[in-house]
């Protein structure tokens, strides 16, 4: 199957292996820092932030799980700087190029070795995310700004932290020093009065706020000769400022949604600017004219840079794409891709070679087990895909979707078969029959349903659950589908005739997961209550509460052979916890994730585990005993 499949993508989709061909330069990089006990890292997580060096060779991409150093001419990946436990919201680095500092959901920024990876110091002190760095010219100092509403300013070469400046009502998502090193302007956020404030960098003195925008600044920028302020906003504006008066000189329209990222050219005569409107658009500095719109990005244009050379301009977009553009003609020059939103479920075909996952960017993209590569994407929801899974012949996949609809797809081909549209709400879980012949699905329509594998003919809905369904599962025989819900029950359904032939009342809180062992003897729940829970199938009795993540468990899986049960676990903790069946003792804690653990599954033989998580990446962990 697994041949036949990559000959298709091969045969029918050379575009989409054009497109792919970046990512060939460095394969290995899927093998880069990983966790202890696992094997390969599929996909690069979601973008944040980019940074160009100065000597604009190397590109820096703040990632949910790291820091991605990328040659800026080629685009090939060339290290790979791990140490965050959240999402890396801002990269800068100093004005001489060896120091890179990162900024993260974790409260913490690091400084590392920018030629190495090598990490030289952490600073702590932000209370929350830190969204935004800069390093003065002289690169002595570095100033952050905050979720907190603050701004800090550290010492570079030894991380103390001089002083905390504070002022802002909402979160500071932008900071920049002016060339002399002498004003430091930060703009205001989400939650606050949608100023710029600017401050002595020596002393920390309060010098003006500037009041215009009317919705949150996003990014500010100095111009070269630091007479001019830039600013953008979620006014879908930008404003330019006088920065020795604070007198608003002009404000410039023409995008037509938020405008999010701003970034002033080496020489000081353009500007450019990024939007949710999906254009990248340049500026005359000097009279405001809009030069060019540069067009390409599918999803909004979230951060902009020019190279230090001014010959290269840098953008990343909500389409988990970095682009590579002309700076003087606007052609754009290449294309850096890998990154991925969030995945949301797993799922191994039969025979354990291909791995579908779903995700939040609304596609299901197929990898290949043995080598971690992308194979292609699955493509035609217009929402998050909550969940898939392959039928027990490998013919046929199955997801489904928060646009209501379940989507059968040929496994063999990426051809889209049947689209199921009954559910009123979305669908958050699709479970195949042991023979292939039955889907159901569970929706936050409160219902089941159950639809003919084959021809996609709705078959019935069961009904009783007051709240979402977010988990099915099939008994091995057949004969029982069990479902878990928001309103904290499990029901076990007669799968042939739909009748209720009990409900598990026991659990402590929203049941998530459900899973039968290979037996169909015991079922295995998992809760936001943070337990994993087993009940004997025939007589309905609570058996053992596993007990020990710290966050709610959102996936549970058995191994083939029925001895081991693993969970993935969600804020707070993101691990996957192995469990012995038979005695519920905790086994082993897998930890790599930096972001929840949405779901897990095992491999055919048993010795691999693939986790997915919100981080945007997959992770294949082995759980062969033989292999050191």
């Amino acid at each position: 199957m697994m041949k036949k499949t990559q000959f298709y993508f091969m045969l029918v989709l050379p575009l989409l292996l054009t497109t792919l061909l970046p990512m060939s330069f460095a394969q290995d990089y899927t093998t880069w820092h990983l966790p202890e006990g696992a094997t390969a890292r599929l996909g690069k997580g979601h973008i944040n932030e980019i940074a160009y060096s100065p000597d604009s060779t190397r590109l820096a991409v703040a990632s949910s799980i790291g820091i991605w150093i990328y040659d800026a001419e080629t685009g090939e990946e060339l290290d790979l700087f791990i140490g965050h436990t959240d999402d890396v919201r801002s990269v800068s680095f100093s004005p001489d190029g060896q120091v890179l500092a990162s900024g993260s959901g974790d409260s913490t920024i690091r400084l590392w070795d920018a030629n190495t990876g090598k990490h030289l110091r952490t600073l702590t002190g932000h209370a929350r995310h830190v969204f935004s760095m800069s390093f003065s010219p002289d690169g002595q100092t570095l100033a952050s700004g905050g979720e907190d509403r603050t701004i800090r300013l550290w010492d570079v070469n030894t991380g103390r932290h001089v002083r905390t400046l504070t002022g802002h009502t909402g979160m500071v998502f932008s900071v920049a020093f002016s060339l002399d090193g002498n004003t430091l302007a930060s703009g205001d956020g989400y939650g606050g009065d949608n100023t710029i404030i600017l401050w002595d960098a020596n002393t920390g003195r309060h010098i003006r706020t500037l009041t215009g925008h009317t919705d949150e600044v996003l990014s500010v920028s100095f111009s070269p000769d630091g007479n001019t302020i830039a600013s953008a906003s979620d006014d879908d504006t930008i404003r330019l400022w006088d920065a020795n008066t604070g007198k608003n000189i002009r404000t410039l329209t023409g995008h037509t949604d938020n405008v999010n990222s701003i970034s002033f050219s080496p020489d000081g005569q353009v500007f450019v600017s990024g939007s949710r409107d999906d254009t990248i658009r340049l500026w005359d500095a000097n009279t405001g004219k809009n030069i060019r719109t540069l067009t390409g990005h599918t999803d909004g244009v979230s951060r902009v840079a020019f190279s230090p050379d001014g010959q290269t301009l840098a953008s990343r977009s909500w389409d988990k794409t970095i682009r590579l553009w002309d700076a003087n003609t606007g052609i754009h020059i290449r294309t850096l891709i890998g990154h991925t939103d969030p995945v949301n479920s797993v799922s191994f075909s039969p025979d354990g070679q291909m791995l579908a996952s779903g995700s939040t960017d609304d596609t299901i993209r197929l990898w290949d087990v043995n080598t971690g590569s992308y194979i292609g994407p699955l493509e035609g929801h217009t929402d998050p895909v909550k969940s898939v899974s392959f039928s027990h012949d490998g013919q046929t996949l199955a997801s489904g979707s928060w646009d209501k609809t379940i989507r059968f797809w040929d496994a063999n081909t990426g051809r889209l078969l049947p689209t199921l549209t009954s559910h009123t709400e979305s669908v958050e879980s699709v479970s195949f029959s042991h023979d292939g012949q039955v889907l159901a699905s569970g929706s936050d329509d409160e219902t089941i349903r159950l639809w003919n594998a084959n021809t996609g003919r709705y078959i019935r809905t069961l009904t009783g659950h007051t709240s979402s369904v977010r988990s099915v599962s099939f008994s091995p025989d057949g004969q029982t589908l069990a479902s878990g819900s928001d309103d904290e029950t499990i029901r076990l359904w007669n799968a042939n005739t739909g009748r209720h032939i009990r409900t598990l009342t026991e659990n402590r809180g929203l049941v998530i997961s459900v899973s039968f062992s290979p037996d169909g003897k015991t079922l295995a729940s998992g809760s936001n209550d943070r337990t994993v829970r087993l009940w004997d199938v025939n007589t309905g009795r609570h058996i053992r509460t596993l007990s020990g993540h710290i966050g709610e468990v959102l996936s549970i899986s058995f191994s083939p052979d029925g001895s081991t049960l693993a969970s993935g676990s969600g804020e707070l903790d993101r691990t996957i916890r192995l469990w012995d069946v038979n005695t519920g003792r905790h086994i082993r804690t897998l930890s790599g994730h930096t972001d929840w653990v949405r779901s897990v599954a095992f491999s055919p033989d048993g010795q691999t585990l693939a986790s997915g998580s919100e981080d945007g990446t997959v992770l294949l962990w082995n759980l062969d005993p033989r292999t050191p």
